[in-house]
């Protein structure tokens, strides 16, 4: 298997444990969902002349084009990974697992902020720990796959 298959393979697995932490905390917490990938998608729309159509079907499809770009940065991050490590075989899961959490994560928060959605320095910590954990069991998961498919 090609080691960008591999790859992908990998960041989807990844990103389904993200979305499953990420879930499961919403319902232990009782908390509702973020916005700010919508908020993303509809800045994103909104900068390159793409429609999106008006009132709810607006949100809806900004909502959707919001979690489409979560899978893309996965799966991405995955692929990218697959590529750079082709030739000399995965890193051990504790080095690797963390750099690809925050590899995730900046592919997320660093667009949002970039586009003035969130500033992640006017964060408290438990904003913080909800965005590092889930990105970290990506990480931690899609460093495994990969080793399990290599």
């Amino acid at each position: 298997m090609h080691a960008m298959t591999k790859g992908l393979l990998a960041g989807a697995a990844g990103t389904l444990a993200l979305d499953l932490t990420t879930y499961g905390d919403m319902l232990v917490r009782g908390r509702g969902s973020s916005g700010v990938p919508a908020q993303v998608a509809e800045r994103l729309a909104d900068r390159t002349g793409v429609g999106l159509g008006e009132g709810d079907t607006r949100s809806h499809r900004a909502e959707a084009a919001g979690a489409l770009l979560g899978y893309l940065t996965g799966v991405g991050v995955g692929a990218a990974y697959g590529l750079l490590r082709r030739r000399s075989g995965p890193l051990p899961v504790s080095v690797a697992g963390p750099l690809l959490g925050a590899a995730a994560m900046a592919g997320s928060d660093v667009p949002a902020a970039a586009l003035r959605v969130t500033d992640p320095f006017s964060w408290d910590t438990t904003s913080w720990v909800s965005d590092v954990v889930p990105h970290l069991v990506y990480g931690l998961t899609t460093a495994s796959v990969y080793r399990a498919l290599h």
